[in-house]
């Protein structure tokens, strides 16, 4: 009895009578069919065949149906590759059908092989037939709900991504949308339909499509799209007023669930930026890191909480958190269990600063890679604490550089910034410190690859301008910009981590400096306005956009090579390596940075920003001279 309670179990039951009546009526339309020219109709021997065997040629087939399948799979959800299996299982049971007339011989005369021609015809025909009925009586909306839905989305791709939006617009009425149209620039699509919906011409009409139209959304559904194609489209939707959504990549879908509408996301402004994401085989790139010991600094900042994810990805060994923050530490060591379901994770609650912690977690783990990304970045909170700033960016640099290559590390990757070329800040001269700390470990320990890699602004890491900004404009403004011609190089996170992670396998030992190619430098005002628009109000209407003026030593263009450098292509693809004209002498970086952490010591502020000064000018100058003879 509880059997039959079953839901499972009664669904089964009612697919099995149901293939049955349906078997039944295939067996008895193939009589009828067969004898369609004879005067009298069927033959009275023939009618008594089809009357004392229907039943059992029915149940029969019914129950080859349920050994091979068929009544395991929900009727609502059948599909054209369903079908193979119905006609697989109608062929079974002809053949038994044909050898149970033959072999039995149950009745006199033998069953007329046109019949049995027909019946497994009309048995496929029945039997797929009436599942794709129910699929499209359960797809199809009542008139009621179809009358409720009034929003028209244009969809932007007739790709396989935007075929799953306008299915799952179908599937789910309740949405309140329907698909009004697609536009792609596929000419071979032009005219053509699919999933039910026209495709209505290219992108480069779509100003005109809109206007014809109408639609009350529009969502970009090729995750893949350049920045130019999707700058295109917002510029062309924010002119009427129309907002935009963005299917989101693969990857995103993956760690955010799987249903479609629910995952459309607003247009991002890195997906505006008008140049096309750097993409690459992360196994690929990255597979120097298999069956490793990696360990991370700053593994909960911005940076560091992604080069964690990625290379989560390639599966090392293991993988070591370093972080002196507790709180940013215990999240990323949860998002790597629960989310990334990556176990072999050590979280290490340390301060680069200290030498003896440091070595004894080198020591402790003996990493085969350590990435470098503990850093303070913060410009002006920097001017503010100078001595921190040495403190964190130089000094802590050193003390990982060396406990690494004590502790026998294969590789040491410093992630740079290009605050450090030509530095005019404290925080711009700490980093340039680290880089020319990590390149004079390179001369001293050769049995370890050091490498710094540099690049500008990361888009949407924590106190970059996007955060900033869209927080001014969620409070109703102003925006604040520090002026009309101060211009940065940006990638999104995914990118930079990408390109330091490749980076990683370049260098060849001795210090590399390799620079990220970051496209054309975007004006600070134009990504301001970008972001009121994307938040759907006009600029300097209805946020208004003030300028604050520069900062102390900001410079209103950053600039990705010292003087002294010169930009050498590599075997990547967006990655090239700063050669410089005059190698730095070790020695002299060494006495350098001690006299700085004497400085630092001592917290004379005075006496180190002044240091600071001298060194970059004596680089400045040194690098002046050109080559040695």
């Amino acid at each position: 009895m509880a059997r039959l309670m079953d839901p499972v179990y009664r669904r089964r039951a009612e697919q099995f009578v149901a293939d049955a009546v349906l078997a039944a009526a295939a067996f008895a339309l193939a009589f009828v069919l067969r004898f369609l020219d004879v005067p009298f109709g069927i033959p009275h021997r023939y009618v008594t065949m089809l009357a004392g065997s229907v039943a059992f040629v029915a149940i029969g087939k019914s129950i080859v149906f349920e050994i091979l399948g068929l009544h395991r799979k929900w009727w609502r959800y059948f599909q054209l590759p369903d079908l193979w299996p119905v006609v697989r299982a109608a062929a079974v049971a002809s053949a038994l059908l044909i050898a149970v007339f033959t072999l039995a011989k149950p009745y006199s005369y033998n069953l007329p092989r046109s019949v049995v021609v027909f019946d497994f015809l009309l048995t496929v025909a029945f039997v797929g037939g009436a599942r794709l009925a129910r699929r499209t009586i359960a797809e199809r909306p009542d008139r009621a709900m179809r009358r409720a839905r009034s929003r028209g989305l244009l969809i932007i791709g007739a790709g396989s991504g935007g075929q799953m939006v306008a299915r799952e617009l179908r599937l789910n009425p309740n949405l309140g949308s329907r698909a009004i149209g697609f536009v792609d620039d596929d000419p071979g699509k032009r005219g053509m339909s699919a999933a039910g919906v026209k495709v209505l011409g290219p992108t480069d009409e779509i100003g005109a499509i809109l206007d014809r139209t109408g639609p009350d959304e529009v969502v970009i559904a090729i995750p893949s799209a350049p920045g130019t194609l999707r700058a295109k489209v917002v510029a062309a939707c924010r002119d009427r007023d129309i907002p935009v959504r963005t299917l989101p990549t693969v990857f995103e879908l993956l760690r955010g669930g799987v249903q479609l509408t629910r995952q459309l996301r607003e247009v991002r402004v890195e997906d505006v930026l008008g140049r096309d994401p750097v993409v690459m085989e992360l196994d690929r790139v990255g597979a120097y890191l298999e069956d490793k010991i990696v360990l991370v600094t700053g593994a909960g900042g911005s940076i560091g909480a992604e080069i964690c994810r990625q290379i989560a990805r390639v599966r090392p060994r293991l993988m070591i958190l370093l972080d002196h923050a507790e709180d940013n530490l215990f999240r990323i060591d949860r998002e790597m269990l629960e989310e990334w379901h990556f176990t072999r994770v050590e979280a290490v609650l340390a301060d680069c600063k200290e030498p003896e912690r440091m070595l004894e977690v080198m020591q402790r783990f003996k990493p085969d890679v350590v990435f470098h990304a503990a850093a303070y970045k913060h410009v002006a909170l920097m001017e503010a604490n100078p001595l921190e700033a040495v403190r964190n960016n130089a000094i802590a640099t050193r003390v990982t550089a060396e406990t690494a290559a004590a502790s026998g590390a294969e590789r040491f990757v410093l992630v740079s910034t290009d605050k450090a070329v030509n530095p005019r800040t404290v925080m711009g001269a700490s980093k340039a410190m680290a880089e020319w700390i990590v390149e004079a470990a390179g001369q001293r320990h050769t049995a370890t690859r050091f490498i710094s890699v540099r690049f500008g602004n990361v888009l949407a890491s924590s106190g970059s301008a996007v955060p900033i900004f869209r927080s001014q404009i969620e409070k109703g403004g102003p925006v604040t910009v520090t002026h009309p011609d101060m211009a940065r190089y940006f990638m999104t996170i995914h990118e930079a981590v990408q390109l330091v992670i490749q980076a990683g396998d370049l260098g060849a030992g001795a210090g590399d400096v390799f620079v990220l190619e970051m496209g054309e430098p975007v004006r600070i005002l134009d990504l301001a306005r970008n972001m009121i628009a994307l938040a759907g109000y006009e600029p300097d209407a209805d946020i208004a956009i003030e300028f604050i003026g520069p900062r102390p030593g900001e410079k209103l263009r950053e600039e990705l090579f010292n003087s002294d450098e010169r930009a050498q292509p590599t075997s990547a693809d967006r990655i090239v390596r700063a050669v410089r004209t005059r190698p730095l002498d070790p020695d002299w970086v060494v006495r350098s940075v001690d006299r700085l952490e004497a400085f630092v010591t001592s917290g004379d502020e005075a006496g180190l920003a002044e240091r600071v000064v001298e060194l970059v000018e004596e680089r400045l100058a040194e690098s002046a001279l050109g080559p040695p003879p």
